[in-house]
């Protein structure tokens, strides 16, 4: 049985869905402001896993991934690039979506706006000061009362009295409270707004993820994801608001994805080791970082480094080196095969990708070792690799064509020189084949001899 490290219990729990066969997802997404960065990367592709996972379980999964398309990063950089907000905002959502594509990653079944539910957002606080969860100092804004609600920090382990601590109030601010958060922003001069009882003025960031998982998935669902930096204050407001405005449970099972570090540190752009997917993309192949980022469970820290990625690229060419020169076309994948066993119940495991990696080898390894005798036999196996790889949302590219990927080369130049070397090999001139494959080599290509002839592929 499926069983999910749920952070909010800190334990494994087997899943069930609330719904029948239904399971309802939402992922925090990205603000919209700036190109993406590999901390994006991660998440996005942690949960399309989790998502192709889902379904390849036979769940019936609706997945929604928001989108923050309103808020003070993306004001203050559409000021500084004299544009209107909507349009850095659409070029953003155009640039995002063609990286996460990039890296394998599937749309999400929704993806709203916050700008879209801002009518939904107004409701929700209005409600929440008729329960006296909230309230309106007169200044345009409208604060959450963070003491109102009994369970504030059982996501994340905080203390209110920890909190209190280190709290303070800006000097335009009217809180009650120094953790009191706000719901809605009094608009400035120049900036988008939106009418409500209290004035223009806009959302704050917490109370779009209530609403829009509300409206998409209803008053509690199954899943809620996101980065790990986001359990505290995010998701720790969002229970506070959901739950003390719908009088239900929000979210049965809370995931967070782990953080990456760029040489054992964390990224940050002051440290300039922040890397966009779009720079990262310029320097390896897609699917390595794709492989790179399912390398490591999930919920663990991952760090990105020269190595990292040569070493992922290095494992995903054994993969579809095991694959080069198979026709499978028409071929069906292996049933009831003990490896798809082995797959599942590690992947049962809380996604254990590491470990659902680790059972794609040893498929390749019986894989190889039944091509050597019978090729026709090892058809219905490297389907199955293809299969699971889907799965994991690798190996689904032609493997000549990722072989013989990443980097500048004359194919016409490789196969003339390749005839050239079987010609010396024919005239037992072997000096001059090995002097051949030398200069290949040296070159960066790598010659495989079988049976069946010579083949080529790019070092990494």
């Amino acid at each position: 049985m499926l069983q999910i490290y749920n952070s909010l219990t800190r334990k494994k729990e087997p899943f069930t869905p609330l719904d029948g066969n239904h399971v309802r997802m939402y992922v925090c997404g990205m603000t919209v402001y700036d190109y993406c960065h590999i901390g994006h990367a991660r998440t996005v592709t942690a949960f399309d896993v989790v998502a192709r996972y889902l379904r390849a379980r036979g769940y019936d999964l609706t997945y929604v991934r928001n989108i923050t398309d309103v808020d003070d990063k993306i004001i203050r950089r559409a000021a500084e690039n004299g544009e209107d907000f909507m349009t850095l905002t659409g070029r953003m959502i155009a640039a995002m979506q063609e990286d996460f594509q990039r890296l394998g990653n599937l749309p999400p079944d929704q993806e709203p706006k916050a700008t879209e539910f801002v009518p939904g957002m107004v409701a929700m606080i209005e409600q929440l000061i008729g329960k006296g969860f909230a309230y309106a100092p007169g200044n345009g804004d409208v604060y959450y009362r963070v003491h109102k609600f009994a369970d504030y920090g059982k996501l994340s382990g905080k203390v209110l009295e920890e909190l209190e601590a280190g709290a303070r109030i800006e000097v335009e601010e009217q809180k009650e409270d120094p953790l009191d958060f706000v719901l809605w922003k009094a608009a400035k001069s120049g900036e988008p707004s939106w009418p409500s009882p209290w004035g223009e003025g806009r959302p704050g960031w917490h109370i779009e993820c209530s609403v829009m998982g509300k409206c998409c998935l209803g008053d509690t669902f199954d899943i809620h994801g996101g980065g790990s930096d986001l359990k505290f204050p995010h998701h720790e407001n969002e229970i506070a608001q959901s739950e003390a405005c719908n009088d239900a449970r929000f979210v049965n099972t809370w995931m967070h994805s782990g953080a990456i570090r760029i040489d054992n540190v964390k990224m940050s752009k002051s440290l300039g080791n922040f890397f966009t997917i779009r720079e990262v993309l310029d320097k390896y192949d897609e699917e390595v970082v794709r492989y790179f980022m399912i390398s490591s469970h999930y919920r663990s820290p991952i760090n990105y480094s020269e190595d990292s990625l040569k070493e992922a690229g290095v494992r995903l060419e054994r993969l579809y080196t095991a694959l080069q020169g198979l026709d499978l076309e028409g071929v069906s994948a292996a049933e009831n095969n003990e490896f798809e066993q082995r797959f599942f119940k590690v992947m049962d495991d809380d996604f254990n990708t590491a470990e659902g990696l680790a059972v794609l080898f040893e498929l390749v390894r019986h894989l190889n070792t039944v091509r050597s005798q019978d090729e026709s036999a090892a058809l219905p196996l490297a389907a199955l690799l293809v299969k699971l790889g889907g799965v994991l949302g690798i190996l689904q590219r032609d493997p000549e064509v990722f072989l013989k990927s990443g980097a500048d080369v004359d194919e016409a130049m490789i196969e003339s020189m390749i005839e050239q070397r079987n010609n010396a090999k024919r005239h037992r001139d072997f000096a001059e084949a090995d002097r051949i494959r030398d200069e290949l080599a040296a070159r960066g290509v790598i010659l495989q001899d079988s049976r069946e002839g010579t083949t080529w592929r790019i070092e990494r």
